[in-house]
């Protein structure tokens, strides 16, 4: 199931610095005398301590949002639809209808989250114009990630309904994750890690510089 919320586990956008080289320094266990020879690897991760002190939710009681007609004002994709904060809240494109931000929690790079821009849980109430812009702004996400990261192909997908895995159920959106071959190698086999090699706001600038173009 593909997630989107803290609720599901693995889920939605994080704001970060340059994320491409991790520091891993290896080092010796205190508890270890001198003369052993075991090492543990240390991942220098500062990008997490945003996530870690919740800044997110500080910002969005801070903000005013412009929600529209039937918004829920804790959705934060209400929010992001509401916001004029688009770099902020990882919005990278809008239309009319819809609204496409970035995951804060990825299951790859560059995993989207398109979602009308109205608070609409069930598909039967979407309107035909919304429908049929969901269509077209989900060929023209992955067009662009085509051309900016190159994936070897997408999952694209939706959760209707808490049981059915959705974080979110009373918004639907749709997940557009792109896949690599060897994309689930070893790392989350063995060590029950996920590699994400860009930062959010890297990403962000790189879509929103190629959608600019289109």
């Amino acid at each position: 199931m593909l997630g989107t919320h803290p609720q599901e586990g693995l889920n939605d956008s994080e704001t970060a610095a340059d994320m491409s080289e991790p520091h891993i320094p290896s080092q010796q266990r205190p508890e270890e005398s001198a003369g052993a020879s075991a090492t543990y690897q240390q991942l220098w991760a500062p990008w997490r301590l945003e996530y870690i002190q919740g800044a997110g939710a500080d910002d969005a009681q801070q903000e005013t949002f412009n929600l529209l007609p039937g918004a829920d004002s804790r959705c934060f994709l209400c929010q992001a639809a509401g916001s004029q904060r688009d770099r902020a809240r990882l919005v990278v494109h809008r239309t009319p209808y819809t609204l496409t931000v970035l995951n804060r929690y990825p299951y790859n790079n560059g995993h989207l989250l398109v979602c009308p821009q109205k608070h609409h849980a069930r598909l039967d109430d979407l309107s035909d114009a919304e429908h049929l812009d969901v269509c077209r702004v989900l060929a023209k996400m992955i067009a662009a990630l085509e051309r900016t990261i190159h994936p070897g192909g997408f999952n694209v997908g939706l959760n209707l309904g808490h049981v059915a895995g959705a974080g979110l159920p009373g918004h639907l959106h749709w997940h557009v994750v792109p896949r690599w071959q060897g994309d689930t190698n070893f790392m989350p086999i063995l060590a029950g890690v996920k590699v994400i090699p860009q930062a959010l706001e890297a990403l962000w600038e790189v879509l929103t510089d190629a959608l600019r173009e289109t």
